[in-house]
């Protein structure tokens, strides 16, 4: 076969090639111990293994927000980015989330709680506890995070009541090998282990066998004379554990049901019927480990809607949780090593957060806030993922159009700012991190406003992702039904608008209050609009440039109390103030602030002549947009705005050279014509205005 296809034989090569080469091999209990002092981290538990997965995939370290990104979440190496999670708020709590594990690494205390995880729906908490379990996955696939556990072997051959089917039997509860050893033992050895371990943390292992295994090995060191040697060469063998949870292994994912049939065997196992009839009912071999707990043991537990569960059912994890055990049924407690994460909405966390009678439960508990996204970019970029992720029709997504509906969902996010110096939209802009639109802006005493402020945290109510995505959804569809194959903001906007109140996430007493912070957007796309036309009508890089060693001349001046040589007579002259001031209030700077700005843009000059670079206003985001809106202003009275919603009032030549300029910003053809003649519109109806 030739070009992109593959044969079977190639794919078979290739599903061999991933598969751990000891995975199916089976080792001695000789081989194990020389295995784990060669590599001392094989026996650690799972707090350990957790989170050395976390750094082994890589990290980046944010040292102004003081948070470490993991890879696994901001860059996703296994799926070639398919799962990315965007926004400092959500780095943070995925940070605070492995700061707990790496605790109970090191037995702090957290490897004793429930991490929970608390977000309004759409946060991203499943889908980061869906990231671990695929990633824990991997790692216990790979040498570094390699485990293994071991089986019974030929016991029909000294237990004589044992059935035939049951002749090898696998540790129920995947223990490490390490508990066949007695307690004395196994300690010595774990003291050799942790002075060659090169890790934070140091190993320990305090289990009893399960009581299956337990009865097996009290059988055979009775049939050889306490001989332990002989048990572990002739009845276990040793063998690869890796987490799987389709296999449930090392992995679980407990969903809660209907309250009616809960049932605590769910989580901790039950009395194996077909069994009792073999061995009887209180043997330890006619037990069935299949409660969730038992599958998750050396991994991790995953507990959806946790909350949802009845009060009494909740009392499991207490044991499983503070005392690391779980108690079935009529049955002995058995010692778990896992990781137990739980996740939860908001309606549930505030029913039962007031229940005194969840006093002990929720003092079992780490909550780990999970909000939304608070920067609108950071927003976009998860539409932009599921639109990459999607098959999504040929169409064209306009500048802008994501931002925006980034911008309206987050605006539903933020809590209002107290003072009156900084509106909801400036706030999202600070948040956003525009600091050249926000220098007065305090973004940590906003911050602590909003915490403040909101019930339980800034972004833990709003509207989700969900929402916006779907609406942008039908958006394209129906554009494409349209015969449209660009997606703007005006089309967005008109889908929000229509269905806002058919989602039943949003409260009605909301609707009101979200229509206005729609209008805001509207009229935020409005200014980047006429701004977009703006560069496309008037944009003049020689003109730029010759206006911007004007301004850097007279600012030069000014601040050396100099003059300035006039550009017409040559004769030297005060540094033009109404020239200056042209400039700068193009950006909003007010009369108190103008020094600050010219220092500033001074600065930048001398800075940059140090480091051998020429003076370019293009190279000043401010100085640049401060200039292009000047000559937008030389230059608008000279157009005619009204004209610009008819194709027919210009001729095709000047036309097509608009629309190259917006081309050249990212606008499809269809989509330039749109915006001109919306900014053409909106400038005319202003211009009547004023």
């Amino acid at each position: 076969m030739t070009g992109d296809t593959e044969t079977l034989d190639e794919l078979s090569k290739e599903y061999r090639e991933s598969i751990p080469g000891d995975l199916r091999e089976t080792r001695s209990f000789d081989w194990y111990l020389d295995e784990v002092y060669e590599d001392p981290q094989i026996a650690r538990n799972a707090h350990q293994r957790v989170a050395d997965m976390f750094d082994h995939y890589g990290t980046d370290y944010d040292e102004e927000a003081g948070v470490v990104e993991y890879h696994l979440a901001s860059k996703d190496p296994l799926h070639d980015g398919e799962n990315r999670f965007f926004g400092r708020v959500i780095h943070e709590s995925m940070h605070e989330f492995v700061n707990k594990v790496k605790s109970g690494a090191r037995r702090l205390g957290p490897e004793r709680r429930i991490k929970l995880l608390l977000g309004p729906v759409g946060s991203g908490k499943s889908a980061f506890d869906q990231q671990v379990r695929r990633y824990f996955e991997d790692y216990t696939m790979q040498e570094e995070g390699r485990m293994y556990t071991f089986r019974w072997t030929d016991l029909c051959s000294v237990i004589d009541d044992q059935d035939p089917a049951d002749d090898t039997v696998r540790s129920p509860m995947n223990q490490d090998p390490l508990v066949l050893l007695p307690l004395e033992q196994r300690q010595q050895v774990i003291d050799g282990l942790n002075d060659r371990l090169d890790a934070p943390y140091t190993i320990r292992n305090e289990q009893s066998l399960d009581p299956e295994s337990e009865f097996y090995m009290d059988r055979l060191l009775a049939h050889y004379d306490d001989d332990l040697q002989k048990v572990l060469e002739k009845h276990v063998e040793i063998i690869r554990l890796t987490a799987d949870e389709n296999k449930r292994q090392a992995l679980e994912t407990f969903e809660p049901k209907d309250k009616k049939n809960q049932d605590e065997t769910e989580l901790t196992g039950d009395v194996n019927y077909s069994k009792i009839a073999v061995y009887g009912e209180s043997d330890p071999r006619a037990f069935d480990y299949s409660g969730a707990f038992c599958n998750a043991n050396r991994g991790v537990f995953s507990g959806e809607e946790l909350l949802k569960l009845q009060r009494e059912f909740l009392y499991d994890f207490l044991h499983a949780s503070q005392e690391q055990t779980i108690k079935p049924k009529n049955n002995p407690r058995i010692d778990i090593d896992q990781v137990i994460v739980g996740r939860t909405n908001m309606p549930e966390y505030k029913d039962k957060k007031g229940d005194e009678k969840m006093e002990a439960f929720n003092d079992r508990t780490k909550r780990i806030d999970f909000p939304y996204v608070l920067s609108y970019e950071d927003e976009a970029e998860i539409y932009w993922k599921l639109l990459g992720n999607a098959d999504v029709p040929d169409i064209h997504v306009e500048p802008h159009t994501l931002e925006m509906a980034g911008l309206f969902s987050v605006l539903t996010r933020i809590e209002e700012p107290d003072t009156e110096t900084v509106d909801l939209l400036q706030k999202a802009k600070a948040y956003n991190g525009e600091d050249d639109e926000t220098d007065d802006v305090d973004l940590k005493k906003l911050r602590e406003e909003a915490a403040a402020k909101a019930e339980i945290g800034e972004g833990m109510e709003g509207i989700s992702p969900r929402f916006i995505g779907d609406e942008i959804a039908e958006a394209i569809m129906d554009s494409k039904h349209r015969g449209r194959d660009f997606l703007s903001p005006l089309i967005v906007f008109n889908f929000f608008e229509e269905n806002l109140e058919h989602h039943g996430s949003i409260a009605e007493d909301r609707f009101d209050t979200y229509y206005r912070y729609l209008e805001r957007v509207r009229e935020e796309y409005r200014e980047r609009a006429i701004e977009d036309v703006r560069h496309a009508l008037a944009y003049d890089v020689d003109e730029i440039r010759r206006q911007g060693e004007k301004y850097m001349d007279h600012v030069m001046a000014y601040i050396d109390d100099d003059t300035v040589e006039d550009e017409i007579t040559g004769r030297e002259q005060e540094p033009d103030e109404t020239f200056l001031r042209s400039v700068e209030e193009k950006l909003d700077i007010p009369e108190d602030r103008k020094d600050d700005f010219r220092q500033e843009v001074s600065n930048w000059v001398s800075r940059r002549a140090r480091e051998g670079e020429a003076f370019n206003p293009q190279d000043n985001e401010r100085l640049r947009r401060a200039l292009e809106r000047k000559l937008w202003e030389d230059k608008k009275h000279n157009i005619n705005f009204s004209a610009l919603v008819s194709a027919n009032e210009f001729d095709d030549d000047e036309r097509s050279a608009w629309i190259d300029a917006l081309l050249k910003q990212g606008y499809s053809e269809d989509g330039a014509r749109e915006v001109l003649e919306f900014a053409g519109a909106e400038v005319a109806k202003s211009e009547l205005e004023e």
